[in-house]
């Protein structure tokens, strides 16, 4: 079964789609020694070794080296790293040190750059594929191209795919068949390892509604226990772990769940967390490598007689200058953006600052977009940006000495080109949605948090206390300098959502007068940038969080965690 995976990789053709490479002689990249162990072997001696389970998420596309942003002496500091190639150069090195080791992408691996927007992903295909991955689980940007478009992209991938709680919807609330096998086990050795998948049961909430259409989600807790049984007592796995596409702060909640009693580590992912320290949670123990392919997790057991004696868990920083990129996989990315290189790499404008999107209160790239709308329909009281967590800084001036921002950068903040939606709402609506809003951030219980970060907005001032009670976090609102009347109605803008209802704006129900204008956020970003760069987005604390710093960098509290 390995061989024919392997003879397929060293032969794969072209995938769907005109201008899409998918032929390359890189079977030392995606080989490595571990395809040529067989997974049955004669039962474990008393000798003890060590396998190697490495995990990326949320690369969000990103095939080439970007500018990322660490936290360090409480300041930001940018340093060159990520991209496929140069993480090719990683894992040759990994498989070639450790042949027993298991590569796994834990979702958002179809969405976020303007070459998948293009090629609906398939340009994805190929590259990842060469990479030689062995197992998937689907992340909740994985619908972004539909159901149907899901099931075939993730179909290309040559590895397994699991998750035990996306289920085939038969209509009328009708629950199918589960879409992918609900776990894999790798028996190495002689020694099992269970993998149990969980996306986001959230998707249909936190996305366009149509992008899941023909999907049932469900809550892990409700099937987890019966597959660590199945796992543990059953197939007699030694070590069961969940890759899930989560967020952190679900992913501990998870873990500290009767039901994930038996589950030795959840591999998550989502908030695109950097957990250097697994996070000992009640019953398991608790990782999420970053983002962007800029870390990968290593996950280290030592096996001796038939048990797993010890772990060891690192974050390792792909950086560009550190792994060289192999040749052959950059010589298929380049083979795969050539039919769309002039557009990608066509400057669109400049900014002054860096650009990044970390901060969960307020961040330049957001402060940039939400300028851009107010420019673009200046007759609206507040504009609104959500709360996203993609797009990688970008933070390398050319020879201008100003940081250009290309049509893929726009793409990069905006991988769905949305139309632009105006409405009216009255002031009780503000206050309860910005409630709303910060609940679903900041929430005590975890279990009540999904989506991003916080809300962005312009023309509107608001404070805050993250930490305080439900219903109770808003101190006060300001519109134009004046205290937001709750009377009164107020014309806003943000954009709209495929499959949300005509009156819903940026999660607010009820809004009146809706509207779609002829723009999109992207004509928007082109139009502002030809017209005003080089911009200096910097943001100007129209929300003030008044019980953290304003530079807060995760919404995660009450474990031994810090994003650096």
């Amino acid at each position: 079964m390995k061989n024919d995976r392997r003879d397929f990789i060293k032969k794969i053709g072209t995938l769907g789609g005109a201008g899409i490479l998918a032929s390359t002689p890189i079977a030392v990249i995606a080989g490595s020694t571990k395809d040529s162990i067989p997974d049955h072997k004669t039962p474990a001696d008393d000798k003890p070794f060590t396998i190697s389970i490495l995990q990326t998420t949320d690369v969000h596309c990103q095939v080439q080296p970007h500018d990322e942003l660490f936290w360090e002496n409480d300041k930001a500091v940018f340093r060159k790293t990520g991209g496929y190639a140069h993480l090719a150069t990683y894992l040759q090195k990994e498989r070639k040190k450790n042949p027993y080791s298991f590569l796994i992408d834990t979702g958002d691996m179809f969405q976020g750059s303007e070459l998948s927007v293009k090629t609906t992903g398939k340009a994805m295909v190929p590259i990842l594929n060469a990479l030689g991955y062995d197992l998937y689980l689907p992340g909740n940007w994985e619908v972004i191209y539909y159901k149907k478009a899901m099931q075939t992209l993730l179909g290309s991938l040559n590895a397994p795919k699991v998750c035990a709680n996306m289920y085939h919807d038969l209509g009328e609330g009708k629950k199918g068949e589960l879409i992918f096998p609900p776990y894999y086990i790798w028996n190495i050795k002689g020694v099992k390892i269970g993998f149990i998948g969980y996306t986001d049961p959230l998707v249909p909430l936190r996305q366009s509604p149509n992008y899941s259409k023909g999907i049932i989600y469900t809550k892990p807790e409700e099937n987890l226990a019966h597959y660590v049984d199945v796992l543990r007592n059953q197939e007699q796995c030694v070590y069961v772990m969940v890759v899930a596409h989560l967020g952190l702060s679900q992913q501990i909640h998870l873990a500290n769940m009767e039901e994930c009693k038996g589950v030795d580590y959840i591999l998550g992912g989502d908030t695109h967390e950097r957990v250097r320290k697994p996070i000992q949670c009640k019953y398991s123990k608790v990782v999420e490598p970053g983002a962007f392919g800029s870390f990968v997790g290593k996950l280290d057991l030592t096996i001796q007689n038939g048990k797993v004696i010890k772990d060891h868990y690192e974050l390792v920083e792909i950086t560009a200058n550190k792994f060289r990129p192999s040749k052959e996989i950059a010589a298929l990315i380049k083979e795969n953006e050539k039919p769309f290189e002039k557009d990608l790499y066509t400057i669109a404008g400049y900014s002054t600052i860096p650009l990044y999107r970390y901060f969960v209160v307020e961040n330049p790239i957001d402060t940039m977009i939400l300028d851009a709308l107010k420019w673009k329909v200046p007759d609206m009281d507040i504009v609104l940006s959500n709360g996203f967590r993609f797009c990688p800084p970008q933070t390398t001036p050319d020879h201008t000495g100003n940081i250009p921002i290309t049509a893929a950068y726009i793409y990069d903040m905006f991988p769905v080109d949305s139309t632009v939606r105006t409405g009216s709402v009255t002031g009780k609506q503000i206050m309860d949605w910005l409630e709303k809003e910060l609940h679903n951030v900041f929430a005590k219980d975890a279990s009540e948090r999904f989506g991003g970060w916080v809300i962005k907005f312009k023309g509107m001032k608001v404070t805050f206390n993250a930490f305080a009670e439900k219903g109770k976090r808003v101190q006060t609102v300001t519109v134009a300098n004046t205290a937001l009347d709750l009377n009164k109605t107020y014309k806003i803008c943000a954009c709209e959502r495929d499959g949300d209802p005509s009156d819903m704006l940026c999660r607010m129900r009820n809004v009146a007068n809706a509207n779609n204008t002829h723009h999109t956020l992207h004509s928007v970003m082109r139009d502002y940038l030809a017209a005003n760069s080089p911009v200096t987005p910097t943001p100007p604390e129209n929300a003030d969080i008044l019980d953290a710093p304003q530079t807060l960098l995760t919404q995660v509290t009450g474990v031994d965690y810090r994003f650096h």
